[in-house]
């Protein structure tokens, strides 16, 4: 039974993929960051029709601890996130940072003095980096809004990992922009840097997103190596006590990926933001 199944979620991800390439679109928007005129790279996947479509903007994670840039150009693939919303109707819109992916500028989000060391856990270094990201967000967003296939009423913001911690913070910057968050285990700095630090740097961030309006979807997956489940939680208390609105799921470690990966399979998690769409005004299929 457990062969015949994955032989399924292995023919799954061939089909969406298969469909992913078709309706991919790579734009090239001419921007303005920190005074520095750069092309940033989004990539578009639709659903059949002529649109507007309601759009999910989500934003991609870290590059695992920073040393290797061969990896900075890498694109990361929506799996199945972008299966779920675009079979509901859904664009899919994934922006790339300065650096990123095909995006022009240098990567510099939070980097030891020392480059070929990574990401710095010192605090302060570190959250510089990721104010350099929430200003790449900032324009890109503002862009993105403007593509003509967008129903503006109906935008919804996401991401995975550094990409979730950052929407969370960025929703509280334009919350008029959005119907809601939803925050894929998102943290800033993982825990190899020391349960203090870890919690002074991602609950900093977590922070800013508490003035907010919108109620966020917080889902995270037992197995997680970087930020485990109990730390997270830790993160999504210092965020309530802020005053941040909020549901937080966990869900058991699936059988083939670890925690932080569970973006990927919709089976985990479609129930649940479903529910958050239709709780949102959001459902459309």
């Amino acid at each position: 039974m457990k062969t015949i199944r994955s032989l399924c979620v292995a023919l799954s991800a061939v089909l969406f993929l298969a469909h992913a390439a078709a309706a991919q679109e790579s734009l090239m928007l001419p921007l303005e960051v920190d005074g520095e005129k750069v092309r940033l790279e989004v990539r578009v996947f639709k659903p059949e029709g002529a649109g507007p479509f309601p759009t999910v903007i989500f934003h991609h994670g870290s590059t695992g601890n920073g040393r290797s840039p061969s990896v900075f150009t890498n694109r990361f693939n929506p799996a199945g996130f972008g299966s779920y919303f675009t079979s509901k109707g859904w664009a899919v819109v994934m922006p790339y940072r300065r650096g990123r992916g095909g995006s022009e500028g240098v990567y510099d989000e939070g980097f030891d003095p020392e480059r070929r060391l990574g990401y710095t856990c010192d605090p302060p270094t570190s959250l510089v980096g990721a104010d350099r990201a929430l200003r790449d967000i900032d324009a890109l967003t503002l862009a993105i809004v403007e593509l003509p296939f967008i129903d503006r009423p109906r935008l919804l913001l996401a991401g995975q990992s550094r990409g979730g911690i950052l929407s969370i913070a960025y929703a509280a910057k334009r919350p008029e922009l959005f119907k809601g968050v939803i925050n894929f285990v998102g943290g800033w700095m993982g825990t190899g840097c020391g349960w203090t630090t870890t919690s002074r740097i991602n609950q900093d961030l977590f922070r800013r997103g508490a003035t907010s309006p919108l109620p966020s979807l917080w889902l995270y997956g037992a197995g997680d190596p970087y930020y485990p489940v109990f730390h997270s939680r830790e993160n999504f208390a210092a965020f309530e006590a802020a005053g941040g609105k909020g549901e937080f799921i966990e869900y058991p470690r699936p059988d083939d990926i670890t925690g932080h990966a569970i973006y990927s399979r919709a089976s985990i998690w479609s129930q649940d933001v479903t529910r958050y769409l239709e709780s949102r005004g959001l459902m459309m299929r």
